[in-house]
């Protein structure tokens, strides 16, 4: 019943017991998987667990924070790897800008991110947006990179309702995940009220990022519940309707076709 949008199954935080919590999520109501490269090795394990997991799907992309070492040969080797294995490749992600930290350097980030902004946009894939402290850089080069043609999602919204306005006009999905559940989450909460219910995809992050009552503990997809709950509780509708309603938006953005799906 629920599509979880961003994921990391390819950490090492999943080593001890991986296949076995995944062969769980099916009967835990996870019906969707996406697991997010970030950095080369994870691209390669994303694609493994693409092709082991029928109900995971894999986008490909480097973090802003792993730019640093990045070449036009990788971003080949990504595209390769996308048209050979294009039924379960399905977003450019995670990519984006981090100010957090002061390495990459900011020109650094940019000049990757409008590169992979560029190879979706010549393989027709929708992004998977990182934006950490650099709101305006973020959505002045999706402007210019016309994103509203792709389309795409903002991971982890972090901002105010008037940047998610921004997001909304350039044709961008909202993923919202664990920090809704904290109790001093009051500007994502004030955002999640403000977004359509239409354009809201459910994420973990995970291991990252887990929700009350497990916050600062190892997350996972099946966590998602009290995510959908909060946003149900918030917008004054069902946690059912919730589910799928943000399980149709991710088919939508992402192109799955749900006849595909073999469980």
């Amino acid at each position: 019943m629920i599509f979880e949008s961003h994921a990391h199954y390819d950490d090492k935080a999943f080593d001890p017991d991986r296949s076995e919590l995944l062969n769980t999520m099916t009967e835990n109501g996870i019906d969707y998987i996406i697991n997010i490269g970030s950095d080369i090795p994870s691209l390669q394990k994303t694609l493994d667990l693409a092709k082991q997991y029928p109900f995971i799907y894999g986008a490909l992309g480097i973090h802003p924070s792993d730019t640093a070492s990045l070449s036009e040969d990788n971003l080949i080797w990504v595209k390769e790897k996308i048209q050979k294995e294009d039924s379960k490749i399905i977003a450019i992600g995670e990519i984006g800008l981090d100010y957090y930290w002061n390495e990459p350097e900011h020109k650094i980030q940019k000049f990757w991110f409008k590169k992979q902004l560029e190879l979706a946009h010549e393989l027709n894939l929708p992004v998977v947006i990182h934006s950490r402290e650099a709101a305006k850089d973020t959505l002045d080069i999706l402007r210019e990179n016309n994103v509203s043609e792709i389309g795409g999602v903002m991971h982890c919204f972090s901002y105010t309702k008037e940047t998610a306005c921004e997001c909304l006009n350039m044709n961008l999905y909202i993923g919202i995940g664990g920090v809704i559940t904290f109790k001093n989450a009051r500007k994502i909460r004030e955002a999640a009220a403000f977004i359509p219910l239409d354009k809201i995809l459910l994420e973990t992050d995970c291991p990252y990022l887990a929700p009350m009552p497990y916050r600062g503990k190892r997350n996972n997809s099946t966590y998602l519940t009290y995510v959908a709950k909060e946003i149900a509780a918030i917008k004054n509708t069902t946690y059912e309707n919730v589910c799928e309603q943000t399980k149709e938006n991710a088919l939508r953005l992402f192109k799955i076709n749900k006849s595909t799906l073999f469980t």
